[in-house]
C-alpha cells in the first residue's frame, strides 16, 4: 500500500481546508487509516482515525474541529479542518495500519498564517 497526501497549503486563521489522502493497493486489508501532524519542534500526535467500516475516532483534544471521512471506491481518506488556528501549523501525515505494520504518506504542510 502507498499513500500520497495532498491538500496542504498557506490558510488564514479561521479558514478551513481538506486534506486529501490517496493509496493505492488494497485498502480493504488495513483496519484503519488515519491523520497524524507534527508541528515544527513538537512530537508526531494523532489527529484522527476512521476504521475499514467507515467509524471515525478523534483523541480527546482533537474533539470538534477535525472531520475525518473515507470513500472507498476513491481509495482515499480526507480530513477537513476548521476554524483553523496558528497552532494547526504542521506537517499533516496519513497512515494505514495492517495488523502490526504501518504505511506512511509523505506529508503535506500546513501553514496557518494571517
Amino acid at each position: 500500500v502507498q499513500l500520497q497526501a495532498s491538500g496542504g497549503g498557506v490558510v488564514q486563521p479561521g479558514g478551513s481546508l481538506t486534506l486529501s489522502c490517496a493509496a493505492s493497493g488494497d485498502i480493504s486489508s488495513l483496519s484503519w487509516m488515519g491523520w497524524y501532524r507534527q508541528a515544527p519542534g513538537h512530537g508526531r500526535e494523532m489527529v484522527a482515525l476512521i476504521y475499514n467500516q467507515g467509524t471515525p475516532s478523534y483523541p480527546d483534544n482533537m474533539l470538534g474541529r477535525f472531520t475525518i471521512s473515507r470513500d472507498n471506491a476513491k481509495k482515499t481518506i480526507f480530513l477537513k479542518i476548521h476554524s483553523l488556528k496558528l497552532e494547526d501549523t504542521a506537517v499533516y501525515y496519513c497512515r494505514g495500519q495492517r495488523g502490526g505494520l504501518s504505511y506512511w504518506g509523505q506529508g503535506t504542510l500546513v501553514t496557518v498564517s494571517s
